[in-house]
């Protein structure tokens, strides 16, 4: 089950960064402050269930 979980938090974060990046793209400045809570989210509860996906500095939690 837990690799079911992290299977499902890996894709979830690769799409959050495929919804960023379009953002970007488009200059929607909403989307882009949304996808990025969205992958900082992800990333935080990874980390809240000890598992370790990669990521930039720039995704990181700013808190």
């Amino acid at each position: 089950m837990a690799d079911v979980f992290d299977q499902e938090l890996r894709e979830q974060l690769a799409q959050a960064r495929l919804a960023l990046a379009a953002a970007r793209e488009a200059g929607d400045e909403d989307g882009v402050d949304a996808y990025r809570g969205r992958i900082t989210g992800l990333l935080r509860i990874a980390a809240h269930h000890g598992i370790e996906l990669p990521h930039t500095p720039e995704e990181e939690d700013e808190d």
